[in-house]
């Protein structure tokens, strides 16, 4: 049976040059990075090769720069951290509706410790308005956080527009940019943001290897405590492997950006014209061309529930998702959807699609193969009533 991997946003393999770069790292390149022996001497300069290169790709100085766990991390780290350095500027919080659940639970732990969080709303396509961000605004708001890529949808932010509302309010400005590091052309100065989240396994490198970009002179608390690691914001040795395969997965991403642009763009409009044209009743989620990372389809079958549907594509070999991977187990409708105006029962029928740097045409041809009689027999034996 052939496999299909359709599931690029929840994770993806890591690539071979990224796995070489990490390999010595686990042999001969052992040495703690804090030692001043020759051993962690040789490790160190690694370290600070790597976090030049990743500032270089950012626009931003090395001393920006700081390597986590991974994206969730660098959330609570921009979320709580600078939340509990600034009480004596105030106490509200913005961020919108269709965010990671780490941005949304860092945002609920402190709205149940004292702060006050405000939700955004966002459109029919998933946009969060700027006349929404400037109502919501005020005196004491102390940081705003919006996502750049929507991780369900695809959708683009207006990051730059958005963040100049903050900054011109006084408030810092964070941006989730997990699913789009190494995917789109970032600059944190293009961008206009305060602090960046950055994961390396959404895009082809290791999992538990991520980054966070601080401008200097914002004020964020350590969520970690111990050695002075990581400029004194992240106490722990680093994990120098991951480190470098970071580094390495997003040079290689970021030199292919235009290609794999237009790449997905062909994958996206192909796999959606011939779903629409085979199969009644079936709803794009988010807007179709302007505005969506091309890599990413959110497709509502109507009157299916999208755990059967992902259950007999995994039959067949096909890996798709319903929403967010951080959110499997769940039965709720996706939160994304829901925001987004979408109604349960039909958010209940959505399937995330997306493609990868390793997605050929023969997966696309396999996947529109075997999509539309799944999708066929479903109806015949589903509960929900109506298909309209």
């Amino acid at each position: 049976m052939r496999k299909v991997y359709l599931d690029n946003n929840a994770t993806t393999p890591l690539h071979p040059k990224v796995l070489d770069a990490m390999l010595p790292y686990y042999t001969e390149l052992y040495g703690n990075p804090s030692s001043i022996h020759n051993f962690g001497r040789e490790v160190w300069g690694s370290l600070v090769d790597a976090r030049e290169s990743v500032a270089k790709l950012l626009g931003c100085s090395p001393s920006e720069i700081y390597f986590t766990s991974g994206g969730t991390e660098s959330d609570n780290m921009a979320i709580i951290g600078t939340a509990l350095a600034n009480v004596g500027r105030g106490n509200h919080i913005i961020t919108s509706s269709i965010e990671h659940h780490a941005i949304l639970a860092s945002c609920q732990y402190l709205g149940n410790n004292g702060f006050e969080v405000t939700y955004l709303p966002v459109d029919s396509y998933g946009f969060v308005d700027p006349d929404d961000l400037k109502r919501a605004i005020r005196k004491g708001t102390i940081l705003v956080s919006i996502m750049h890529i929507n991780n369900e949808t695809g959708v683009i932010q207006d990051i730059p527009g958005l963040a100049a509302i903050a900054k011109a309010a006084g408030a810092y400005f964070h941006t989730d940019a997990v699913q789009s590091a190494g995917k789109v052309g970032l600059s944190v100065d293009g961008l206009g943001v305060d602090m960046l989240s950055a994961s390396a396994h959404k895009i082809n490198g290791p999992k538990g290897s991520g980054l966070i970009f601080i401008r200097k002179g914002t004020r964020v608390q350590p969520r970690m405590y111990g050695g002075k690691h990581e400029g004194a914001m992240r106490a722990g040795t680093e994990n120098v492997a991951g480190i470098i395969g970071l580094t390495k997965a997003l040079e290689l991403s970021c030199g292919m950006i235009a290609s794999e642009l237009e790449r997905y763009r062909k994958f996206s409009s192909r796999f959606w014209n011939a779903l629409n044209e085979i199969i009644p009743n079936v709803v794009l989620n988010g807007p179709l061309d302007e505005g969506r990372l091309q890599n990413t389809l959110n497709i509502t079958f109507k009157g299916i529930e999208g755990e059967a549907i992902i259950l007999s594509l995994d039959l067949a070999g096909i890996a798709v998702a319903s929403g967010s991977a951080c959110t499997s187990g769940s039965t709720e409708p996706s939160h994304v959807l829901r925001a987004m105006g979408v109604e349960p029962w039909i958010a209940r029928g959505s399937l995330r699609i997306s493609f990868g740097k390793f997605t050929t045409d023969e997966d696309i041809d396999y996947a529109l193969e075997q999509i539309p009689p799944i999708v066929e027999r479903l109806r015949k034996i589903s509960p929900v009533v109506s298909h309209n």
